[in-house]
């Protein structure tokens, strides 16, 4: 089946041992039907009696999730059946009188009723000790159109959507290899949500992967409510105060494949439009499409000054906080950065209210709507800007640093990377002010160490090759170097 065949022979997670086991009598199948279901209550839930070459049938399926054209056509010819056509067994009657490509049979009620609603067509007919199942199914999806966040200048224009499958395929005409592998598995007792975990047999790290689906295995909660934000927080439960990201994610199918291509495991959640890979370390996150989509030198340049701004974003401001506190430090000839004005308000209660602020922007420009944002930023940059200034609120040296900090963040693709940065800017600023230059470098060692002991999912260093080192991994992390196949 298009959707179904993903899970091939796979065995459902969170399946009860004591499933029942369906009977030849469609009287029995009906009112088991009617009890778990309840079509006469759920208004999409579907069925019709119908005659089957001269027995009597029953379908079900869930409304808007089937191909109606299909439908009528594949009914048309079950209602068209003579006695003298209908098979003795529903092993035939699904391998050689139905003139459809994806079609199963399930004898289990939990398979049954997880098929029907995954969108699968069910036909139960008298007799017949085992359900058909026709996948037909199509699921209300958007175009595959480049994500808004993940975007590049150069390179394919189509991104990850809502459909696991869509997704799979994205994947799949990237890598036309056989060991590339799609295995399904789903996790939530009420939700049954759907995960692929893509990878290259021949390339995966097998003992993690096999840790991976023991732990998705091992989930137990009733729905993956947030989708991979539920699926991240149930595989990585230790150290949840570190703000530094364990996993990365992106919504473009070349990045996923290529990480797929380097051993890497891609995991898709249905009903979400990123992809997980994992394991993860810092100098995978910071890489970006347009790294490899430029030639080599620009592409190292990119790298290069993306390493640099975010370094800049978390040292700017308690740099200047804590010169500001010792003056005689600064030398003569930066005078230049010293505060022209004097300051109403101390300046670490500047730096944190507009640290808050520039969230509040943030959240303000996610709510509103498109005709409303060019009035809304004409009148943040009015007020929130030069009127601040002037009303002595703040000092536009504080707004000049503060207004590159908050640019200077969406340098980075990673939004969990972002806020991990702030998070330890907002810490170096307090403990700056609080304890001067001791304050400064503890919160320095602070931020390297929350680096130096997160972990991937794997377990492994969070800064490999850096520790342990690995001179030729590091400059290939740093550099873009010309690809392998492209040498002479």
């Amino acid at each position: 089946m298009s959707h179904d065949n993903l899970q091939g022979s796979k065995q459902e997670q969170g399946k009860q041992s004591s499933s029942q086991k369906m009977t030849a009598s469609l009287q029995e199948s009906m009112s088991y039907m009617k009890t778990h279901m309840a079509p006469d209550v759920s208004f999409d839930v579907v069925y019709r009696v119908i005659d089957v070459g001269g027995k009597q049938a029953c379908i079900y399926f869930i409304d808007g999730f089937c191909k109606d054209e299909l439908m009528m056509k594949i009914l048309q010819y079950f209602i068209s059946l003579t006695p003298e056509d209908m098979p003795e067994s529903a092993y035939e009657m699904a391998k050689k009188a139905t003139p459809y490509v994806e079609v199963d049979l399930k004898d289990q009620w939990d398979d049954i009723i997880y098929n029907i609603l995954s969108g699968v067509f069910a036909l139960f007919i008298d007799g017949y000790d085992r359900c058909v199942l026709l996948d037909s199914r199509t699921y209300p999806a958007r175009s595959v159109s480049e994500p808004d966040k993940d975007k590049t200048l150069r390179g394919s224009k189509d991104g990850f959507v809502e459909t696991v499958v869509f997704n799979t395929a994205l994947i799949r005409r990237r890598i036309r290899s056989t060991e590339l592998r799609m295995e399904m598995m789903n996790a939530g007792k009420s939700s049954q949500t759907d995960i692929v975990l893509c990878y290259m047999d021949n390339r995966v790290d097998h003992a993690f992967l096999d840790k991976v689906k023991k732990r998705i295995q091992n989930i137990k909660v009733d729905a993956l409510t947030m989708n991979q934000e539920s699926l991240a927080e149930c595989l990585y439960q230790r150290m949840w105060f570190n703000p530094f990201p364990k996993f990365k994610f992106t919504e473009r199918p070349d990045v996923a494949a290529a990480q797929v291509l380097e051993g890497d495991i891609v995991i898709l959640v249905d009903n979400s439009p990123s992809a997980m890979i994992v394991p993860t370390s810092i100098f995978d996150i910071v890489e970006e499409a347009d790294d490899y989509y430029f030639p080599p030198v620009t592409g190292t340049y990119l790298r290069l000054t993306r390493f640099l701004i975010s370094i800049l974003t978390y040292i700017m401001t308690p740099t200047f906080l804590l010169l500001m506190q010792n003056p005689q430090w600064v030398p003569e000839s930066f005078q230049f950065i010293m505060l022209q004005e004097e300051s109403n308000i101390p300046l670490i209660a500047q730096f944190l209210i507009l640290e808050l602020a520039i969230d509040g922007l943030k959240l303000a420009a996610v709510n509103t709507p498109n005709m409303l944002s060019t009035p809304l930023s004409v009148m943040a940059a009015l007020v929130l800007g030069e009127f601040s200034v002037n009303s002595g609120w703040f000092n536009s040296e504080v707004m000049l640093y503060m207004a590159f900090v908050a640019i200077a963040n969406y340098t980075q693709q990673n939004y969990e990377l972002g806020y991990a940065l702030k998070f330890m800017r907002i810490i170096n600023l307090i403990l700056t002010a609080i304890f001067g230059i001791y304050g400064y470098v503890g919160a320095i060692v602070l931020f390297l160490l929350s680096i130096v002991f997160n972990k991937t999912l794997s377990n492994k260093s969070y800064i490999y090759p850096l520790l342990p080192f690995n001179f030729r991994q590091l400059a290939k992390r740093l550099l873009r170097l010309r690809l392998p196949d492209a040498k002479q």
